[in-house]
């Protein structure tokens, strides 16, 4: 699946109407042009993950938004304060947190990324701590609105505060994401199943491929029955459809297909069992009626080899277009939904 990466709301850029408070004004206007160009920086990094085509091109946006903080950073910090650094050291806050959180937590969680493909718990770990980050965030900005208000406020100046359409792309962005990440955590709950069953079939672990189908089988049915009653973004239902085809797929891999593989392996396994018997008797001690079933037997696994590969072949065939759907559904819908202006 593609890499999943959450956009958080970083800033609210605000405008100010001006009253007779130059120095005060002034250094709002300062922090606001500092606000203005992390923000901008920040809806090129989301339209990159929503619009891009590479993890490089996203990676370089992560970058540049890590380079324009830094130089925020600095520059407030060189600035001085108006009416002391209690306001400075609030905005400084606010954004190392932003810097942290791409630096450092956000940098834990891509990492958890190589776990959270082999278990649906680590996923959901994943998942519950980029909502956890982003709870943090949205705390971390309305602690720095209250205090931007209040600064305002003792010097006596007016904030007039306007949605810009940037601060509403970045609001739809968040929505989008969220709903995404929804759908995909549903998907994956059913699809863990079937990485486990890949997993035993490539050991021709018998016992662990019918443990495996079984629990893809029933996961997949669950899995319908939860996307009948899941609310859709903007009743755009194509990631449900394209989720609905991979399920699909998965009971009928586990319900027609499996058998035949089985069916197969235990042919073989009883194959060998048959021949290292056979081989221990002695030639002049071996019947008509052992010879006759040895022979029955390699000429069913010879016909069983051809049934076996060709299953195989569909299979890997078919798994391959629906989860490739699903990704490119996946992407058209993140561009659909969020803007790229």
């Amino acid at each position: 699946m593609k890499k999943i990466i959450t956009i958080a709301i970083f800033l609210c850029t605000v405008s100010v109407s001006a009253q007779k408070f130059d120095t005060a004004l002034d250094y709002l206007k300062f922090v606001s042009e500092q606000q203005e160009g992390i923000t901008k920086k920040m809806w090129t990094y989301t339209k990159a993950v929503a619009h891009g085509k590479s993890d490089r091109n996203v990676t370089n946006k992560r970058k540049s938004l890590l380079k324009t903080l830094d130089r925020s950073i600095e520059k407030i910090k060189k600035a001085p304060g108006f009416d002391g650094v209690e306001f400075k050291n609030q905005l400084l806050k606010r954004l190392q947190f932003n810097k942290d959180l791409l630096n450092n937590e956000y940098a834990k969680i891509i990492d958890m990324k190589a776990v959270a493909e082999q278990s649906y718990d680590a996923m959901e770990a994943y998942m519950l701590a980029q909502e956890l980050a982003d709870k943090r965030m949205e705390e971390i900005q309305e602690e720095y609105e209250a205090n931007y208000n209040a600064f305002a406020e003792s010097n006596n100046i007016n904030i007039v505060e306007n949605e810009t359409d940037l601060s509403k792309n970045m609001a739809i962005s968040n929505e989008v994401f969220g709903y995404y990440k929804k759908m995909y955590l549903i998907y994956f709950k059913v699809y863990i199943n079937e990485i486990y069953l890949m997993d035993a079939l490539n050991s021709n672990d018998v016992n662990a491929i019918q443990q495996n189908a079984n629990a893809l089988n029933t996961s997949a049915k669950e899995g319908l029955e939860i996307l009948k009653t899941t609310t859709h973004y903007k009743n755009d239902k194509s990631i449900a459809i394209a989720t609905k085809k991979a399920f699909e797929f998965f009971i009928d891999e586990t319900k027609n297909k499996i058998p035949v593989l089985t069916d197969f392996l235990v042919l073989s396994e009883d194959l060998e069992k048959t021949k290292a018997t056979l081989e221990k008797t002695a030639e002049r001690k071996r019947t008509k009626e052992q010879i006759d079933s040895y022979n029955a037997m390699i000429n069913k696994f010879n016909k069983g080899v051809k049934s076996y590969n060709d299953t195989n072949t569909a299979l890997n065939k078919k798994r391959s277009v629906v989860i490739n759907g699903l990704n490119t559904t996946n992407q058209k819908f993140l561009s659909k939904h969020i803007p790229n202006d």
